[in-house]
Formats: C-alpha cells, sequence, structure tokens
C-alpha cells in the first residue's frame, strides 16, 4: 500500500485493489479510517477529532490529485506523492 503523503503523524496511503468509492486510508496513532474522495467524508474507521479535521481540510485542498492518484491505482500505475498539509 503506497504511502502518498504523511503529515503530523498521520500517514494516507491507497490501495491498488481498492473497491469504490474512491477513498483514501488514514492512519494515525494506532486510529485508521477510509475517507470517500468525493464526499470528504469517513465511511469506515475513525480518527481522534482533531486529526479527522486536518484530514478533512487536506483531502479538500488535494481532491484533485487524489482522483489522480485513484484512476492510477486503477491502471496499477505508480501513485503520485501529494504535498503534506503544513
Amino acid at each position: 500500500m503506497p504511502e502518498i503523503s504523511l503529515f503530523y503523524g498521520i500517514r494516507i496511503t491507497m490501495y491498488y485493489s481498492d473497491h469504490n468509492p474512491p477513498h483514501f486510508h488514514a492512519e494515525y496513532a494506532g486510529y485508521k479510517a477510509l475517507i470517500d474522495i468525493l464526499d470528504g467524508k469517513v465511511y469506515k474507521g475513525l480518527l481522534p477529532a482533531k486529526q479527522l479535521k486536518i484530514v478533512l481540510a487536506w483531502c479538500e485542498i488535494h481532491k484533485d490529485e487524489l482522483m489522480q492518484n485513484w484512476e492510477l491505482s486503477k491502471s496499477d500505475k505508480p501513485l503520485k506523492e501529494i504535498n503534506p498539509l503544513i
């Protein structure tokens, strides 16, 4: 599962063989969540409130890049790193 970004201890990854809807995985201190890229919402798992707010803000900023990576993953092509939230 390629890591596409890392910030504030939050690891963002995508699987190549993942299912719809388009989403990414966010991990922080043992918490894990799947975030729907288009809706900008958690649809499975959970993150602490502070980290969730950070991840959702990052998702909104990088929605186009996340969707590009989603399409690359469906074609088994290398994913692009996405700038962290700073």
